[in-house]
């Protein structure tokens, strides 16, 4: 049992309030920080991309026995609808029967997690903006304005849990030996709506997450609990089929009808979203260290922001907690030692999560719709059906299996990847061929792929 400490979280997103629920049933005094209004008191909307909860999520909200309470706020999405541009749909499972991602509201979810963190005992300050860190001290510094006068507020420990431009990273950032690299990617992204139908119910299969791809920019969908559905625009910024090219109501009108004839009927307010709400950007966030000395850590996206596309910003945060808190289990002889085997037990799987997110990008923009991928998918969905013990793919491994770390993961899938598109390639697999002779050819190909690698 760790001595209790006086803990400061910056952040009340979604991992500052775990964090705080693990931390207070710990038996430490958790004050979390956030310079924005209460969640709960405000409207959240136009720059969202709806969150999906897997299994390293699950597990996070299992240990603490959250899991129920946030089952009832999403919905069980078990495949992807690819919709092609002549019209045609196809559905890809994402894993074995029964195994599902869940389609999740940010913005309902951070209001239930700063509920669930109150009632364990977490006291929170909105509106309380935190601008800088004493790292030797665990000190904050919050005031009115960043040039105005600052209150001193003293603590055992600080967490930075205050996502991707974090000011308690900023801090880190000024220290020697801290290494950063931030990279924007060159599509943004812009939140678009699909409104329920007049009976509430949802006007498309609210179980999948709906992809509509065209090369070098996609249309995303992900079901609500009121019957709407959050969909998200990718685009490149700037050139053919850009955000910079679509300038005016006929520009974007006539786009979509080309290449997204079929939403016409469900996005009835295409228009008027597409001009008010603005477009975001997509970064990749890497540093090392996490922590200083024994006072200071961060977490989330403050340690390793990530772009969405493999749907694992949110669980690779929440495993983070989990992770922190093993080592919290380990009864190390100092919270620096806590520090230091937290980062490096958790540095190898966030840059790999982070890598295979930009993998996933390109393949749902574009592959997905393709003929080999589509008969790559069709193999492992027939591989994990007849061989649930022996053969996982990329995506299950990932997204279903919490039992392996995400590196661990990113060599296997990529292996397996690359072993079924050459034999496809080659002719020497098929789709109608012998499972257990496929099985045997994948794994030995793998292996041997591992090895050369």
């Amino acid at each position: 049992m760790q001595t209790p400490q006086k803990i400061a979280v910056v952040g009340s997103g979604l991992v500052g309030t775990l964090l705080a629920i693990y931390l207070k049933r710990a038996g430490h005094t958790v004050h979390v920080y956030d310079r924005s209004p209460d969640i709960r008191t405000i409207q959240f909307s136009g720059r969202s991309i709806n969150l999906v909860m897997s299994n390293r999520g699950w597990k996070a909200l299992e240990d603490v026995g959250l899991d129920a309470e946030i089952r009832k706020i999403g919905i069980p999405v078990d495949k992807r609808a690819i919709h092609l541009q002549d019209g045609k749909l196809n559905y890809q499972f994402y894993g074995k029967e029964g195994e599902a991602i869940f389609s999740l509201s940010r913005g309902v979810l951070n209001r239930k997690m700063v509920d669930l963190a109150e009632a364990e005992g977490v006291k929170f300050f909105f509106e309380h903006k935190i601008w800088d860190v004493n790292l030797a001290t665990a000190s904050l510094y919050e005031g009115e304005s960043e040039q105005g006068d600052w209150t001193e507020l003293k603590y055992d420990k600080v967490f930075g849990a205050d996502g991707a431009f974090s000011r308690i990273r900023h801090r880190m950032q000024r220290q020697s030996m801290f290494d950063y690299s931030q990279e924007f990617m060159q599509i943004g992204y812009k939140e678009l709506h699909i409104p329920a139908n007049a009976d509430g119910s949802h006007k498309i299969d609210k179980n999948s997450l709906h992809i509509w791809p065209r090369g070098n920019f996609m249309l995303m969908a992900l079901s609500n609990l009121d019957g709407s559905f959050t969909c998200t625009l990718f685009m490149p910024f700037k050139g053919e089929n850009s955000f910079e090219s679509l300038k005016d109501e006929a520009a974007l009108v006539a786009f979509f009808a080309k290449y997204f004839p079929d939403t016409k009927e469900v996005i009835p307010d295409l228009v008027r979203d597409f001009f008010k709400n603005p477009t975001s950007y997509l970064a990749i966030m890497k540093c090392f260290p996490w922590t200083f000395e024994d006072k200071v850590a961060l977490i989330g996206d403050s340690a390793h922001a990530i772009v969405p596309f493999y749907g694992q910003g949110m669980n690779a945060s929440f495993e983070d907690v989990v992770e922190f808190d093993k080592v919290l289990d380990q009864n190390l002889n100092s919270w620096e030692a806590n520090f230091s085997t937290y980062e490096k037990n958790r540095k190898k799987d966030t840059d790999a999560i982070a890598d295979l997110a930009v993998d996933n990008f390109h393949e749902m923009k574009s592959h997905v719709g393709q003929t080999i991928f589509q008969e790559k998918r069709k193999i492992e969905m027939a591989l994990e059906k007849e061989f649930p013990n022996d053969y996982s793919s990329k995506y299950s491994l990932v997204t279903f299996n919490e039992d392996i770390g995400y590196r661990e993961a990113m060599l296997q899938g990529r292996a397996q990847d690359k072993a079924i598109l050459n034999m496809l390639s080659d002719e020497v697999i098929g789709v109608n061929g012998n499972l257990r002779d496929i099985l045997n050819k994948v794994k030995s190909e793998t292996t041997s792929i591992l090895e050369d690698n």
